[in-house]
C-alpha cells in the first residue's frame, strides 16, 4: 500500500496525528496533536544531557547526544499513534549554528538515525563574538542587529580564527534545519525566514540572505541555506522513523520562539507573556507593517518574522524566571555557609507562600542582574529599603513585581493598549509555577489575563502544519 491509499485509509477509519518537535538547548519535546480536535494526545520531554567543557565564551553542545534524546523521546510516544502521522512539524532553538557533511547521517540501526559528521552544536548562548569582533564585521542590510551567537556570526568567527575548520563540512544551519535535512534525506539545508533572521545578515523584506555584503566580506556563500516561506512543506521522510512510514510530509524547521505564540495566541489582538527562564512580551503588527532599515540597537522592541508576512513585536527579556532561581540559589549558598541547608524546591515553596502573605511591598528591585540586549551595562539594584520591608515575603513580592515592571518598560502597557490588544495571554513555567508572579501580572495589565498550560513551541510546530492548506 503506498502513501497516500494508507492515508485515505486512516483518513476514513480513525483519528490522525501530527508529530511536533522542539529541539532546545536544555531538553527535546515531541508531542502528537490530534488534526480534528487540535489537542495535544501525547507528549514526551527529555534533557539532551549535553556538557559544554568547551570554556567560559565558548557554548558548544554534542550533537550526537540531542540526536539521541531527540530520537528516545520520539520512541516514547505510543506507536500505534506514530503510525498514523500525516506530517511533521520541526521548530527548536533560534541563533545557533551546526555545520554537517551533506547526506552523511547514518540510518542503519533501524528506525531511527544517528548523527556523523557534523560539528558540535555551537548555541545562541555562545561568546566569542566580542564587540570589537562585532563591530569589525560589515553592517547588515537588516533591520536586526547581529549579535554573539548568531549562526553568521560565528562563521565569521571561525573564517578569522579557524578557518580549516569549516573546510571539514558543505552545509550549514540550525539544529532543527539539520533534523529536517536528515528526514527528508536533503543535499543541502533548507531554512524559513523565522531561523535566517535570528542568524543576521538577511533581509526580511526581501527574503533575501545580505548576498553581495558577505561576498565582499569573503563569506562561505555555499554555506547558507536556501530560504522557503514559514509554514511550507520542504520535503517528506526517507525512512520509517519509529513507526512513522517512510514519505511522511515534513515542514520546513521553524523558531522556537514562533511556535511557542503560534500555541497559545488565538486571536490578532491577543498579546502574548511568556516568562520560563527569560522573559518575552509579543504581539502581532499590521499585516502592511514593516520594519525600519537598518537595526535600532537601543531599541527594547524587535520585530521578528512571523508567517505570511506577518511580524511580532517582541520585548525579549534576558531576566525571567532565570532572577527568581539565582535569588534561590543565593539564599541557599547563604544558607550552607550557615550550616542550615535546606533543598531547592523546599526554599522556593517557602518563598511563595511568604510572599502570598505580603501582598504589597514598597521595596523596589530592579532584577536586570544579567543586563538586557539593548541595554547590556543596565544591572540590578534594590531600593527603597527600609527595616519594615526586609522579610522575605518583602523581597520575594518585590522581586516578582520587579520582573513584570522589567518587560514592561521595554515594551509598555500603553503601547499594547494602542495597538489594539484586548487580552493578555500568559505561558511559561515561571508562570505556571509561581501564583505571586500570576498575581503581579494581573495588576501590572489592565486588560484580562488567561494562562495557557499547554502553550509550547512542540505543539505549535504541530499546530502550524495542522492549520495549513
Amino acid at each position: 500500500m503506498n502513501r497516500a491509499e494508507q492515508s485515505s485509509q486512516i483518513c476514513c477509519n480513525m483519528s490522525i496525528y501530527i508529530l511536533g518537535v522542539d529541539v532546545g538547548t536544555t531538553s527535546v519535546k515531541a508531542i502528537l496533536l490530534d488534526s480534528d480536535s487540535r489537542a495535544v494526545v501525547a507528549t514526551h520531554a527529555l534533557p539532551t544531557d549535553t556538557i559544554d567543557n568547551s570554556g567560559t565564551k565558548a557554548k558548544e553542545q554534542d550533537t550526537g547526544l540531542i540526536i539521541d534524546a531527540l530520537n528516545r523521546c520520539v520512541a516514547s510516544l505510543p506507536r500505534d499513534k506514530l503510525q498514523r502521522v500525516l506530517s511533521i512539524g520541526v521548530c527548536g532553538q533560534m541563533h545557533g549554528v551546526l555545520l554537517w557533511k551533506a547526506l552523511s547521517c547514518d540510518w542503519s540501526s533501524g528506525d531511527f538515525f544517528t548523527a556523523r559528521d557534523t560539528s558540535q552544536l555551537i548555541t545562541w548562548q555562545d561568546g566569542r563574538c566580542s564587540s570589537d569582533f562585532l563591530t569589525s564585521l560589515p553592517k547588515p542590510d537588516s533591520h536586526l542587529s547581529v549579535a554573539t551567537g548568531f549562526g553568521c556570526a560565528t562563521i565569521f568567527w571561525y573564517m578569522k580564527h579557524r578557518p580549516e575548520f569549516l573546510e571539514d563540512f558543505t552545509v550549514a544551519g540550525t539544529i532543527q534545519d539539520y533534523v529536517v535535512s536528515v528526514l527528508c534525506g536533503l543535499d543541502r539545508c533548507v531554512m524559513t525566514p523565522q531561523n535566517a533572521a535570528s542568524w543576521g545578515f538577511f533581509n526580511t523584506t526581501t527574503n533575501q540572505w545580505n548576498i553581495d555584503i558577505l561576498k565582499a566580506a569573503g563569506f562561505p556563500l555555499t554555506l547558507l541555506p536556501h530560504c522557503v516561506p514559514s509554514g511550507d512543506l520542504v520535503g517528506q521522510t526517507c525512512f520509517d522513523w519509529h513507526g512513522i512510514p517512510a514519505g511522511t510530509p515534513v515542514g520546513a524547521a521553524l523558531g522556537d520562539f514562533q511556535c511557542s505564540v503560534y500555541s497559545c495566541m488565538s486571536a490578532r489582538t491577543d498579546a502574548v507573556l511568556n516568562i520560563s527562564t527569560s522573559a518575552q512580551l509579543t504581539f502581532a503588527m499590521p499585516a502592511d507593517f514593516k520594519p525600519p532599515d537598518s537595526p535600532q540597537p537601543d531599541s527594547a522592541i524587535s520585530y521578528f518574522p512571523y508567517f505570511d508576512s506577518v511580524y511580532l513585536a517582541v520585548a525579549a527579556s534576558l531576566n525571567g524566571g532565570n532572577v527568581l532561581a539565582t535569588f534561590v540559589e543565593m539564599l541557599m549558598a547563604w544558607m550552607k555557609e550557615l550550616d542550615a541547608e535546606s533543598t531547592e524546591s523546599y526554599l522556593y515553596e517557602k518563598l511563595i507562600v511568604s510572599a502570598l502573605e505580603q501582598e504589597t511591598s514598597d521595596l523596589r528591585i530592579s532584577p536586570t542582574i544579567l543586563g538586557e540586549r539593548h541595554n547590556p551595562h543596565c544591572l540590578g539594584q534594590v531600593s527603597n529599603i527600609s527595616a519594615s520591608n526586609l522579610a522575605l515575603g518583602h523581597v520575594t513580592r518585590a522581586l516578582c513585581r520587579g520582573v513584570l515592571d522589567n518587560i514592561t518598560s521595554m515594551l509598555p502597557v500603553e503601547r499594547l493598549q494602542q495597538a489594539g490588544v484586548s487580552r493578555i495571554v500568559g505561558s511559561g513555567s515561571a508562570l505556571a509555577r509561581n501564583e505571586v508572579l500570576r498575581q503581579e501580572v494581573e495588576k501590572v495589565f489592565p486588560q484580562p489575563v488567561v494562562y495557557r498550560k499547554n502553550a509550547d513551541s512542540a505543539a505549535g510546530a504541530a499546530m502550524v502544519l495542522c492549520d495549513r492548506p
